[in-house]
């Protein structure tokens, strides 16, 4: 590798992009690395692509439909070239060192994906997520968000965020980069599980920063997703004794949350995930069978990366977070010797 790493870069747009065109200057004001930036356009508004499509230092692809994360992602990483990949949201705004101290972390042989520290736009010193937890029942969230970031060392997480996050293109060829069924959500958990299954660390960089523009929103289309996902998540990943093992956890998480699609009114949403599940069992099999032929870290350890306990704005209360979390992690002491 050269002294000034070269990164080949994607974008994806969709819809309303208000942030497209400052993103993409932030990209290609980096500093001590060279770029090729590739924009996916998913159905992006004629008016927030504009400023970016002619430029010469872009390249805008066009699939024609929505391909959602995961496709968008693979398309574009297919029209860039360089020693490093990054994905980069196109509503967050790199810091002008960003992408050359993910750059140089990723060069450990040790390490997988690398994320920049992902903070509020607003806020710059609050976090968006400071690396994503991943629970022992495949449910996972922004970490630390909302918190004040005082570190400056980097540290492991369990899953690299995808807003802002950068590996070897060596090792994401190696992968096949996302599985395109995810369509958009828990993609970039799976990555980051597969990267720790291989013996790679995911880590987080808190002096590198994205600034995001986030906007939560919640809808029946991104549970339907969430909750489907999750489901692969676990039903590729997890090997048959952990599922056995934790099938009374996973029966009572099906049944809490069925109540609260109910409640909240997209039960249709979850039970379409169980019937995509089902419907799709030959794709859950076959990419089950190509995970478990690329694990090289033994069960046991690499499901220590995951954690027994929810964070209370996961469960919706400190009190009900406790509950949950102690009979949990009761259970998973018992059952976890057995693995």
């Amino acid at each position: 590798m050269t002294d000034r790493p070269t990164l080949g870069v994607v974008v994806l747009a969709y819809g309303d992009e208000p942030w497209l065109a400052a993103c993409v200057d932030s990209i290609l004001g980096s500093t001590d690395v060279a770029v090729d930036l590739v924009v996916v356009d998913n159905g992006c508004t004629v008016a927030d692509l504009a400023p970016v499509e002619d430029r010469e230092d872009v390249r805008v692809v066009r699939p024609g439909s929505n391909t959602g994360f995961a496709g968008g992602c693979n398309l574009g990483a297919g029209h860039v070239s360089g020693d490093f990949l990054a994905l980069v949201n196109s509503d967050c705004l790199v810091e002008p060192g960003t992408l050359a101290a993910l750059a140089a972390a990723a060069r450990d042989p040790g390490v997988g994906p690398v994320m920049a520290s992902i903070r509020f736009a607003d806020r710059p010193e609050v976090l968006n997520s400071a690396g994503n937890p991943v629970h022992l029942l495949g449910t996972c969230w922004a970490g630390g968000i909302e918190e004040a970031e005082t570190r400056t060392a980097p540290y492991d997480v369990a899953s690299a965020s995808g807003a802002c996050v950068l590996l070897r293109r060596a090792l994401w060829d190696r992968l096949e980069g996302f599985d395109d069924a995810y369509f958009a959500y828990l993609e970039d958990t799976e990555l980051s599980l597969r990267c720790w299954r291989l013996g790679l660390a995911a880590r987080c960089i808190p002096t590198a920063r994205a600034l995001h523009h986030y906007e939560f929103s919640r809808n029946p289309r991104k549970m339907y997703l969430l909750e489907r996902n999750r489901l692969v998540l676990v039903a590729t990943l997890w090997s048959a004794r952990a599922l056995v093992l934790l099938a009374p956890l996973f029966l009572a998480l099906e049944v809490a949350l069925f109540l609260l699609a109910t409640a909240q009114g997209w039960r249709r949403e979850k039970v379409e995930g169980w019937r995509w599940l089902l419907h799709h069992g030959g794709h859950v099999r076959r990419r089950r069978r190509r995970l478990a032929a690329e694990r090289q870290v033994p069960q046991r350890e690499w499901l220590a990366v995951l954690t027994p306990e929810l964070a209370p704005h996961v469960v919706g209360s400190a009190a009900a977070a406790r509950a949950v979390n102690v009979v949990v992690g009761g259970y998973w002491r018992l059952v976890r010797r057995l693995l």
